[in-house]
């Protein structure tokens, strides 16, 4: 039942963000400064809401990035990892289809694109992913951090947000980027392994930096 809660929590934190960002992404259109800079605090906005709620139920990862980081590093089970992710591209793809009923349209729902190509594409996102999702880990590694960890973990994703959406459209998370691929089809689905492997590579460097950064045997 405790795992089931987890998995709930994260299907809902998954689906807020896709459904609220992704929606004051499209209706933005992230033509001007000032929309960017909507996109990025709603992204961040999203997560410190949920930080808030969630986090003290299955941490608030809603991003699979981030699952395969708190995994290296010990933080959670294979058998959880498994159920996050599975929740978590079930919220997102849930998020979309419920934006896409109040636009009235699934031809855009807010899916990132190549448009630097798709290896630059690629190499953006694990980087981008990989300085959040060290954010991430630092934030949320001491208890007395509890606090502020949801405010530090929302902003670094609208920092990330502020040059990425420029370049992609900044996922920094696979499932954030499925939902609406698959609902928009054609370029956006064709194109969403950049959004699946870049990431994925940024949360494993991520993982493996923090690890570096916090060995004890390596100060020796």
């Amino acid at each position: 039942m405790k795992s089931l809660k987890k998995y709930i929590a994260e299907f809902i934190g998954t689906f807020v963000l896709v459904l609220v960002a992704c929606g004051v992404a499209v209706k933005s259109t992230c033509a001007a400064s000032a929309d960017v800079l909507l996109t990025a605090l709603a992204f961040g906005g999203v997560i410190v809401a949920m930080a808030y709620s969630i986090g003290n139920i299955s941490g608030c990862h809603i991003n699979p990035a981030v699952s395969v980081a708190v995994l290296i590093n010990g933080g959670m089970s294979f058998r959880d990892f498994i159920g996050y992710v599975i929740a978590q591209y079930a919220g997102a793809t849930a998020g979309a289809a419920v934006l896409g009923v109040f636009l009235g349209d699934f031809s855009n729902l807010g899916a990132n694109n190549v448009g630097p190509g798709i290896w630059l594409s690629l190499l953006i996102e694990a980087v981008l992913t990989c300085i959040f999702v060290l954010a991430v880990l630092g934030a949320t590694s001491k208890i007395e951090n509890s606090k502020v960890a949801g405010l530090v973990i929302g902003g670094s994703l609208a920092l990330v947000h502020m040059p990425g959406i420029w370049l992609t459209g900044t996922s920094v998370n696979p499932a954030r980027s499925f939902g609406p691929a698959l609902l928009q089809g054609g370029e956006a689905l064709a194109c969403y392994w950049v959004f699946l492997v870049g990431p994925m590579i940024g949360g494993v460097l991520a993982a493996l930096l923090w690890k570096f950064l916090n060995c004890k045997k390596c100060e020796k």
